[in-house]
């Protein structure tokens, strides 16, 4: 029912739809021309021709970026109206191994370059009010007074994350179109005075510009350009969200209120670039330069709460991402909150505090929006260019291999154009967000390749089938001899094929103390291409009491083994196919449920001998992949088991040659008789 009313358009949709998705995009404004007059040197350097050009730029980015390719095609390759790279990789991930390594990078660079966000996004709001007057009251001109301000709006930001923002997030909608108007309105005003700006429209001008003698920065300028199309990656990954229809129908009106901003404002440099008090001046805001004084405050106001919607679109946007990556098996499990009953929303602690460190980080770094800029836009270009690499699999497989190729080579290009020209950013600050990249990156590689080459390693091991012990389980469970361990006995491990699993879950039950249980319960939690699918299977072996249950789970969901398995248990019972429970002691009235213990096996790996066989690359990929998980979410709280009664038992993982270890018997009394 979710999925279909976000499916329909409708106002109340595209209110919402402005306040979820367009804050990143929404307050490009508030930066982009401050960069494109710094790339021309002073203001007086940004003379009309520049001016005109790199508006015109800004216009054909987003027309043909964000637009053609994410609004007109991406959008189409929806997972289950669900959208954005982990989505879309979930979709077509089994047409190539190629596509794996090419989503790690996009999903790191986009994780890393939205640190940079909340910094820059605030800071260029609260700069608004550097050394203005409004009658009685001054804001002081220090920025470090403006890096405190920002430091404290996005702690505070950061520390309500855990209380859900199903309250806030009514506002949204309304304060975005508020401001999407507001900067629409002033553009329009200042385009008045300048009518020539409107020669951006034509292409001519941004081809142009590029090898032009009055654009120094050459190529390099696009680097600039592409922060206005920074937040075009969020339309499709919050598609899910707010649905494809209110996105088509709300960014026109977006497209329309941003354009006439950057008209406006060029309009303004147009009118001023020679202006005294301008000429040498290297860093301006045009965006405030252009409002009349009584209305800054306003307008600084109003950016500050646009700029606080974009980071908080961004702070649970990495929350699903990273869900996403987790159920992708991507990254270790880490533990998940709902803060409200709404299904997307969700609060991930550890995520929350890295993002709040590393942006805190930037903002005391880099001081200011211009430094901050510097370093900005050029990891999101990366993800582009591996989102493009993967729609190229999608369409080939929808379209046709023609139009794939088409697509790939115009999109491809074009977005290696725009990584390439932000590559000059390296050395200004671009080094933070790459650093920060290969840092996710490397997590994932570790903990994605490391499951990989376990697995192959484990096949070695000894598996056994379920069927083969189902006697001696029946016999062991009506045993009277051996103390009752718990009612439901429910081991967190995977079942293949043939009822195969590995022989130390039977060692367990059987050999190192035999644990009684009137049901023997072996789950396994497979993850699912769709996002929110929730179903199960049950195979009964033949038996009443030995159950092999098969949850079927979207990448999206979170993992509540104990309440699913509690209501397989009901379900069970209502259909006659095991017996009721009756517990001798129990608070609850007529319960026909009896007590639960969940059994998880925790590998550590052995460092006793090396398997010839295996390189030094695997053997770290496998022992990073162990550290990854002993430091993060135990899988006690991964399943959703923290308030239940759970035994986790240290099992060795067996990655050695045992012909290493094996020891040759010495002949005693051969060695007593040469004594003699």
């Amino acid at each position: 029912m979710e999925k279909k009313k976000l499916n329909k358009f409708s106002f109340t949709g595209m209110l919402v739809t402005l306040g979820i998705v367009y804050g990143d995009i929404g307050t490009s404004p508030l930066y982009v021309m401050n960069a494109i007059v710094a790339d021309a040197g002073r203001m007086q350097d940004a003379i009309p021709e520049y001016i005109i050009g790199s508006v015109s730029l800004i216009f054909w980015t987003l027309m043909i970026i964000t637009t053609i390719k994410y609004v007109v095609i991406a959008m189409r390759a929806d997972n289950n109206h669900e959208g954005g790279i982990f989505a879309l990789y979930a979709l077509i991930r089994h047409q190539g191994r190629w596509l794996v390594p090419v989503t790690l990078i996009g999903g790191a660079a986009l994780l890393a370059d939205g640190v940079l966000t909340p910094a820059v996004s605030v800071t260029s709001a609260v700069e608004g009010l550097k050394g203005q007057q409004f009658g009685p009251l001054s804001f002081s001109n220090n920025q470090l007074i403006v890096v405190i301000v920002v430091s404290l709006i996005l702690l505070g930001l950061f520390l309500i994350q855990h209380l859900g923002t199903a309250v806030i997030g009514r506002s949204f909608g309304p304060i975005m179109l508020i401001w999407f108007l507001f900067i629409g309105f002033a553009g329009l005003i200042n385009i008045g005075a300048h009518f020539e700006i409107l020669k951006a429209l034509s292409p001519y001008y941004a081809i142009n510009l590029l090898f032009s003698p009055v654009n120094k920065a050459g190529l390099f300028i696009l680097g600039s350009v592409f922060l206005a199309t920074t937040g075009a990656e969020a339309l499709y990954s919050d598609m899910g969200h707010v649905g494809r229809k209110n996105i088509y129908c709300s960014w026109p009106f977006v497209y329309l209120m941003l354009m006439l901003s950057y008209f406006g404002q060029g309009a303004w440099i147009i009118g001023h670039y020679q202006d005294a008090a301008y000429q040498n001046v290297q860093h301006i805001n045009p965006f405030f330069e252009m409002l009349p004084v009584e209305l800054r405050l306003i307008a600084t106001v109003l950016a500050a709460l646009a700029a606080i919607i974009a980071s908080q679109a961004l702070i649970t946007g990495s929350f699903t991402l990273v869900n996403e990556a987790i159920g992708l098996k991507f990254l270790p499990s880490m533990l998940i909150n709902h803060p409200s009953t709404i299904r997307s929303q969700l609060y991930i602690p550890t995520v929350n505090w890295l993002l709040c460190i590393f942006t805190l980080g930037v903002v005391w770094l880099f001081q200011t929006s211009q430094h901050m800029e510097a370093a900005y836009g050029l990891a999101i270009t990366l993800t582009m260019l591996m989102t493009t690499f993967l729609l190229f699999e999608f369409l080939k497989k929808k379209l046709n291999l023609f139009l794939a190729y088409g697509m790939v080579l115009f999109f491809g290009l074009i977005e290696f154009i725009f990584f390439s020209a932000s590559l000059v950013k390296f050395v200004h600050g671009g080094y933070l967000t790459v650093l920060l990249t290969l840092l996710i990156l490397s997590v994932m590689v570790v903990w994605y390749f490391g499951n990989k080459q376990r697995a192959k390693y484990e096949k070695n091991s000894e598996y056994v089938s379920l069927l083969d012990y189902r006697k001696q389980l029946i016999k062991l469970s009506q045993d009277d001899e051996v103390p009752l361990y718990a009612t439901n006995l429910v081991y967190m491990t995977k079942i293949g094929p043939h009822y195969r699993l590995k022989r130390k879950v039977l060692y367990s039950i059987l050999d190192k103390q035999p644990k009684r249980a009137k049901v023997y319960w072996f789950v396994t939690v497979n993850e699912t291409d769709a996002p929110y699918e929730n179903l199960y299977s049950v195979d009964m072996l033949g038996t009443r009491n030995i159950i092999n249950v098969q949850l079927y789970l979207g990448f999206k969901n979170s993992q509540q083994v104990n309440i699913y398995i509690r209501q397989i248990v009901n379900d069970l019972i209502d259909q006659g196919i095991i017996d009721s429970q009756y517990p001798k002691y129990t608070t609850l009235k007529n319960r026909r449920v009896g007590d639960f213990k969940f059994v998880i096996t925790n590998e550590q790996l052995m460092d006793l001998g090396t398997d010839p066989n295996m390189n030094r690359l695997d053997r770290l990929l496998i022992g990073g992949r162990i550290f990854l998980q002993n430091m993060t979410t135990s899988p006690a709280v991964w399943y959703g088991l923290r308030f239940s009664e759970v035994v986790e038992e240290a099992v060795p993982l067996m990655l050695y040659d045992p012909k290493v270890l094996r020891l040759t018997q010495k002949d005693v009394h051969h060695a007593v008789k040469n004594s003699d």
